[in-house]
């Protein structure tokens, strides 16, 4: 499905050229939960950023269901088929949460349908269908309502940068619920996340480990996750590492 090949990113400062990825390759298959994780800095915002057409690799090809996607920029890869999460949701005064399902979906949804698809993200849809996509809701609240929108839009491909950033304790929990369901439910298509939570990685069939613009670890959750849990002080993968159970 999605295939990385020698990808590598840098940018300029004042002490020259920084390179942020160094030759990262990897495959997506289908039907599968993937995720990315490693020290902070280390490069696996940026490679997010990368495979949804947000910022363009300076070397290297991306492939998606067999078309090379590595020009096309962000609303091209959405029409392919890739959907993008970001750490901090946006919010948008004056627009409805059933607007921005409707916008999403690409077409005239009903409020059952939209309620629908709000109740598989744990929310009480009829008490948010109406609400602004504003300050009045929660962290929380707008990453269920973003992963709505992704559901909704039905993308071979999502990418959750970071899902659990800037939310509390109570709303992670709710949002562990909703991968989970999103796994078990995982149809011709394929979940790409980006995250330091053990809770996360234990959902995922494979894990990649991204430290210093590398891949360092690659494979099976139960091949991967074990070492990662034995070596989280050395490695760097996470500062909040099992404290979530």
């Amino acid at each position: 499905m999605l295939e990385l090949k020698n990808i590598r990113f840098d940018v300029e400062d004042e002490a020259g050229r920084v390179d942020i990825l160094k030759d990262v390759s990897f495959t997506v298959e289908k039907n599968k939960f993937v995720v990315i994780t490693g020290p902070n800095g280390g490069g696996k915002s940026t490679l997010a950023k990368v495979i949804a057409g947000v910022l363009n690799p300076s070397y290297g090809s991306i492939w998606f269901n067999g078309q090379d996607i590595t020009h096309l920029n962000i609303t091209q890869r959405a029409k392919a088929g890739i959907s993008y999460a970001l750490q901090q949701p946006v919010r948008f005064k004056g627009i409805q949460v059933l607007d921005l399902m409707r916008i999403a979906a690409g077409k005239e949804m009903s409020i059952g349908e939209c309620c629908d698809v709000l109740s598989r993200v744990g929310l009480c849809a009829k008490e948010y269908v109406n609400r602004e996509i504003n300050a009045s809701l929660s962290g929380g609240e707008l990453k269920r309502i973003e992963i709505a929108t992704i559901l909704t839009r039905g993308t071979q491909l999502s990418i959750f940068d970071e899902p659990e950033a800037g939310i509390d304790l109570w709303s992670f929990q709710s949002l562990i619920r909703v991968f989970e369901d999103m796994r078990a439910s995982i149809k011709d298509s394929s979940i790409l996340v980006i995250s330091h939570q053990e809770r996360i990685l234990r959902i995922a069939d494979e894990i990649i480990v991204v430290a210093d613009g590398r891949i360092r670890e690659q494979g099976p959750r139960d091949e991967i996750l074990p070492h990662l849990l034995g070596t989280a002080a050395a490695v760097g993968v996470c500062e909040r590492m099992s404290t979530e159970e």
